[in-house]
């Protein structure tokens, strides 16, 4: 049970998130949830790593933590943020970050995690 929590936090922390928005919690608490969905999917939901391997027509099948990162192998590591960074094309960079639905789900997630946390905090400042 404890395996599990610790892989699988940032779904109940979602969770508290939606139930934030639609009860109207404090505009703090639902802006620090937003914060550690968004870090949750980023840096440790577990995936595929996806990075692009040698032969460069193969993606990596090997676990790995947070949408953004790679496995084990040091050059999978950073390989997905390079791929934010720098010029590619959208296709070479969909297909390394988001190789099966689980991926695009996690990425989702972060993403909206990300976008609640801008409307939290924008609200707190335009409600003073």
């Amino acid at each position: 049970m404890g395996k599990v929590v610790r892989l699988y936090w940032g779904y109940m922390v979602t969770a508290a998130l939606i139930v934030g928005w639609s009860q109207q919690w404090a505009l703090p608490i639902i802006a620090a949830l937003s914060v550690a969905v968004s870090a949750y999917a980023g840096f440790q939901v577990p995936v595929w790593c996806g990075a692009v391997n040698r032969d460069k027509k193969t993606y990596c099948r090997e676990n790995a933590y947070g949408v953004l990162m790679g496995c084990r192998r040091r050059q999978h590591r950073w390989q997905k943020i390079k791929l934010i960074v720098t010029r590619s094309k959208a296709g070479d960079f969909s297909r390394a970050v988001f190789p099966t639905t689980k991926e695009k789900f996690n990425a989702f997630l972060g993403l909206g995690g990300l976008l609640s946390a801008i409307a939290a905090v924008v609200a707190t400042v335009a409600t003073g």
